[in-house]
């Protein structure tokens, strides 16, 4: 496949909505993080909508809700602004509580049939994981300090997306995103502490 001006026009499109947006916790422009996601696509056969919604797919959450979408529906079509809104978790401001707006996403993903939204939200949860896991081993505890739940939250948000998506049927990237995740509670875990007796408490 050969990638038209369409993917470069949503690239520049993607990268003009998140100029101003950086990795959580970090200086890293967040338009690294949709170039990882939609190449993670690629790599897994996603075609050029598929790769264009990923690297779209945080721009209803985090950069305007509805009228983004409707940007994006009129510039790269319903397909691409349908991947997109089922990638979003959250649209509003304020965003809901932090574990309502998970479970509900989990919840969704079990849902999910669309194999497209399904690829780029599992390209998407992997590049956020090797991220939570490269700075784990560069800062240590820290890093939980960034995200709203925690430790123990971020963990079980993993776990259970790692089940919503093998219930949906498995792939290369869930399974790489099982390994990833894995590594990262093996560090994290307090000593005597296994990855199934701190999901089932939670």
């Amino acid at each position: 496949m050969i990638l038209s001006e369409k993917f470069a026009e949503a690239l520049a499109f993607a990268a003009g909505l998140h100029a101003r947006q950086l990795r959580k916790g970090t200086d890293i422009p967040y338009v690294s993080h949709l170039l990882a996601v939609a190449s993670l696509a690629l790599e897994h056969g996603a075609d050029e909508e598929t790769a264009i919604a990923a690297l779209l797919h945080d721009a209803i959450e985090d950069q305007g809700g509805d009228p983004t979408r409707q940007l994006i529906r009129r510039r790269f079509g319903e397909r691409v602004a349908d991947i997109v809104s089922r990638c979003t978790d959250a649209e509003t401001l304020p965003k809901p509580p932090w574990r309502e707006r998970k479970e509900k996403y989990i919840e969704h993903v079990r849902r999910e049939d669309d194999r497209a939204a399904l690829l780029v939200s599992a390209a998407d949860k992997l590049h956020n994981a090797r991220s939570i896991l490269n700075d784990y081993r560069e800062d240590g505890e820290k890093v939980w300090e960034r995200f709203k739940g925690g430790r123990e939250g971020t963990l079980w948000y993993y776990h259970a997306l790692i089940e919503a998506f093998r219930e949906r049927g498995t792939s290369p990237l869930v399974e790489e995103l099982a390994r990833t995740v894995a590594e990262l509670s093996r560090l994290a875990s307090p000593p005597g502490e296994t990855d199934a007796g701190r999901t089932t408490n939670l």
